[in-house]
């Protein structure tokens, strides 16, 4: 005799009532008078037998799905977002690409009541100043990893990091606290004794609250170098670090292909900045950064965990699978 969770037509019929009127097992049950246990093993056989056929759809518009799954496997990431290229493309439509895809990421992955740490330099200023809207429906607390008072600004465009928390709270919503130092000092001891006053230390309470970190991917390039820019390194020290191995920097932190940040401690240990065993421990470490040009830095970044999650466009990806 034949079984009735063989019969096509009523599998058939289990199927269409769930998927297509969209009626509950429950109601399906009561309709065509099967247990419970009949209709939920039909609409497994609908699926396997392949009279169901479930498709997921990629809401946003690129098909990087495998090559973002290979990354994130490769080199152990919470999450790798690849944003497409043009051959035709100018510097400035990536850059363009690139900063509302990390738009669109953040508008998701920051949460009701977070509170977010900012890096400085013109990626984030890129991201916060896109052209797309975001909904003020929740509340965020921004925070500079690092000290935003300087002299020197890089032309009319101000992307220290107090600002470029700022411009975030004004982009998204909520509030921001400034972290009033420089960014860098001169030397380490006065550094020390200045981040002791009441009125600088307690932006350290606020690192300890972090959430999410957001922050751009630098590279030791004469005449590109936002640390140039800034005035926080002179060209002659940028080159003797290059040949120390350095490839990149984060949180105006130097590091070379392994993210061993050693080799550079005379100037890393004169930033008034985030500690990086507290960096480390922040749940989503965002780091932004796309080119082939970058992907000894962005390789360097994870191998020091400074960041887990990796937005960046789909050449520097391929590269770095190779």
């Amino acid at each position: 005799m034949k079984k009735i969770v063989d019969d096509l037509r009523l599998i058939y019929k289990c199927c269409d009532l769930y998927y297509t009127d969209q009626m509950t097992q429950q109601n399906i049950c009561d309709s065509l008078g099967l247990s419970r246990a009949t209709v939920s093993r039909m609409l497994k056989l609908g699926r396997e037998q392949g009279i169901v056929r479930i498709e997921v759809i990629n809401p946003i518009d690129f098909d990087y799905g495998k090559l973002e799954k290979d990354l994130e496997r490769k080199y152990g990431l919470k999450e790798v977002i690849i944003v497409d290229n043009q051959p035709l493309d100018t510097n400035e439509d990536r850059i363009q690409r690139l900063s509302e895809a990390s738009f669109e990421y953040l508008s998701h992955l920051f949460k009701d009541g977070d509170t977010i740490g900012l890096a400085m330099g013109y990626t984030l200023y890129n991201v916060a100043n896109v052209k797309k809207q975001y909904e003020f429906d929740k509340q965020f607390l921004f925070v500079p990893l690092f000290g935003g008072i300087s002299q020197t600004r890089m032309g009319k465009i101000d992307v220290q990091a107090n600002q470029i928390a700022a411009n975030f709270a004004q982009k998204f919503g909520g509030r921001y606290v400034q972290f009033l130092a420089p960014a860098v000092f001169s030397n380490e001891e006065v550094m020390k004794g200045f981040l002791q006053e009441k009125s600088v230390n307690y932006i350290y309470d606020y690192f300890k609250k972090l959430n999410s970190v957001v922050m751009g991917i630098g590279i030791p390039e004469r005449g590109g170098s936002t640390m140039v820019s800034a005035g926080y390194i002179d060209e002659r020290k940028l080159d003797e670090f290059v040949e120390r191995g350095a490839v990149g920097d984060i949180a105006l932190r130097y590091f070379n292909r392994e993210g061993n940040t050693e080799p550079f401690r005379e100037f890393n240990d004169k930033v008034a900045s985030i500690p990086l065993d507290v960096l480390k421990k922040v749940e989503n470490r965002v780091g932004i950064g796309g080119g082939v040009e970058k992907v000894n830095a962005i390789k360097g970044a994870i191998r020091a965990q400074f960041i887990n999650i990796l937005i960046t466009d789909v050449d520097c990806a391929q590269k770095m699978l190779q």
